[in-house]
């Protein structure tokens, strides 16, 4: 789930960047075998969370970038990596999504000092929100943490306008998200930095019953060769690498997906 810490002075809430991405994380089953995996490929370093044994926070340079909870067993979750948005308020955001043909996964529950849900949009593709303080530096981990986040859908049109009412998105709110196309994408921008991206293929052609609607998380990384080689020798897999591509798709030894790029999402 989302990681959570104590907001000191100056600190940032989820209501003053509310609809934006606030973190990643990842439910697994292993916990030390998701720790040397994810040491192994990027190099990051791990300490304790507040909520206790299952969960850590993934450090790059100091940086905290990550979350890993140990609770897809427990709480009957998939083995995954998840993004998490920032709301006013998970129960009101919980109920929008039901309201929508959305489902909830877990909660809204506490998660001191905070609440939290696991969410699933229309299509299956599956989300977390997050009420309360951010992760303490979160205006550094949002402008400098090697992440961004895409979701592949059948209707990124669609989409765009399930998300933009539960997350109020291009609302009259102010300070909410802003939404445009760029190409074949809706590009979500939040304080004029992109912060996320719906595809679904060209504008002009039907939604693919074929596609698995999901949020892929991006990790961006200096050598994706040295990911790749990593990746195998921990006990994870190449799921796609195209020749001289700056990306690969990979997974850990668990199954949970991510991507690994040369080059941060503009």
């Amino acid at each position: 789930m989302v990681k959570n810490e104590a907001r000191g002075e100056g600190g940032v809430s989820s209501d003053s960047v509310f609809g934006a991405p606030c973190w990643v994380s990842l439910s697994t089953r292993d916990l030390e075998t998701a720790e040397n995996f994810y040491r192994a490929v990027f190099g990051w370093q791990w300490r304790p969370n507040s909520l206790g044994d299952r969960f850590r926070v993934a450090l790059a340079d100091g940086v905290p970038v990550a979350g890993i909870a140990a609770v897809a067993s427990m709480w009957q979750m998939a083995v995954a990596w998840t993004p998490y948005f920032s709301v006013s308020s998970a129960d009101v955001a919980a109920a929008r999504c039901r309201e929508r043909g959305g489902t909830t996964a877990v909660g809204p529950l506490a998660l001191p000092p905070g609440r939290a849900a696991l969410l699933a949009d229309r299509d299956g593709a599956t989300f977390g929100v997050w009420e309360g303080p951010l992760v303490t530096g979160f205006e550094e981990w949002r402008k400098a943490a090697p992440t961004f986040i895409r979701l592949h859908t059948r209707n990124a049109f669609d989409s765009a306008i399930f998300y933009g009412e539960v997350l109020e998105w291009a609302s009259a709110r102010k300070g909410c998200c802003e939404v445009h196309y760029d190409g074949d994408e809706v590009v979500l921008s939040s304080d004029g930095v992109v912060v996320a991206r719906i595809y679904s293929g060209a504008l002009e052609s039907a939604p693919d019953p074929t596609i698995r609607p999901h949020w892929q998380v991006h990790f961006v990384v200096p050598d994706v060769d040295a990911c790749v080689r990593a990746a195998r020798a921990e006990g994870g897999s190449v799921l796609q690498r195209e020749p001289g591509a700056e990306e690969a798709l990979l997974a850990d030894p668990d199954g949970a997906r991510f991507t690994v790029s040369a080059k941060r999402e503009p």
